[in-house]
């Protein structure tokens, strides 16, 4: 029986400082399909009480119609699918700003984003370190922008393994 030496290293997942360029842009996949039930417990679970994210019938005399997805959820669910792309080796989320919902969202919308690199620069206090600022927008399976905001993480250069 043959046997393998196993490279003990893990994949390259995420960016590191030199890897951003302002102007990029990353497309964060697979989208997310928000159910009923991710709203509802999300929902419960953060004490939002609001009978628009989990009571159909008042919802329906709404203006929507329906029951909206908890925008603390749609945000949740937008910063973990940029992760990968923008703060998985971070060090430290350093903030987001001008959030901004632009649109509702329903439960049963697919929702997926893009991010865009703003700035990259070194930290003045930490070496080898450096603050990405990004800008993402979010939207339905229809195209319907519904939020867009930036945020800020402070991310190391990429240090390279001795062996």
């Amino acid at each position: 029986m043959a046997t393998f030496e196993v490279e003990a290293r893990q994949p390259k997942i995420g960016r590191f400082l030199d890897d951003f360029v302002v102007g990029d842009v990353y497309h964060h996949w697979p989208g997310r399909t928000i159910t009923e039930a991710d709203n509802i417990n999300f929902s419960l679970m953060t004490m939002n009480r609001h009978p628009l994210h989990c009571d159909a019938a008042f919802a329906a005399k709404s203006e929507f119609g329906k029951p909206l997805v908890n925008s603390g959820l749609t945000l949740a669910i937008v910063l973990g699918m940029s992760v990968d792309d923008v703060s998985f080796n971070a060090i430290a989320n350093l903030g987001w700003k001008q959030v901004e919902l632009l649109a509702p969202v329903f439960p049963g919308d697919t929702v997926y984003a893009c991010s865009k690199v703003k700035g990259v620069r070194e930290s003045k206090s930490r070496p080898g370190q450096g603050i990405v600022t990004v800008v993402t927008e979010a939207f339905t399976q229809n195209g319907t922008i519904f939020m867009r905001f930036e945020r800020s993480c402070l991310v190391p250069r990429e240090t390279k393994p001795s062996c």
